[in-house]
């Protein structure tokens, strides 16, 4: 039972580059070294100066810090959620679909 190592994401408001617009964007599950200088409560928490420096780390196209902090908020908290969803273990996340999948009167 593994988690997806990637997730792609469709911004509501894209990124522009000069002449280049990001509309998507690919997280990577983060390892152990991507997360150094971070705390792992800031991250899940999706605090945006986390966000900051972990973003360029695990992001295709590379989403560097300035990007982040020009980020539509309603795009921002969906990266923020799914980055804290990595930190689920997958053991965890099995079990929450099949509570979901339980009928209950």
């Amino acid at each position: 039972m593994t988690k997806e190592a990637f997730k792609t994401i469709t911004l509501d408001s894209p990124i522009k580059r000069g002449d280049t617009e990001i509309t998507e964007i690919t997280l990577r599950r983060p390892l152990g070294g991507d997360l150094r200088g971070l705390t792992l409560i800031d991250v899940s928490m999706a605090k945006v100066d986390a966000l900051s420096t972990l973003l360029p780390r695990i992001t295709t196209p590379v989403i560097h810090a300035n990007d982040v902090k020009q980020m539509d908020a309603a795009d921002l908290m969906d990266i923020g959620l799914e980055v804290a969803d990595f930190f689920t273990k997958a053991k965890f996340t099995a079990k929450a679909a099949e509570s979901d999948a339980t009928p209950t009167e």
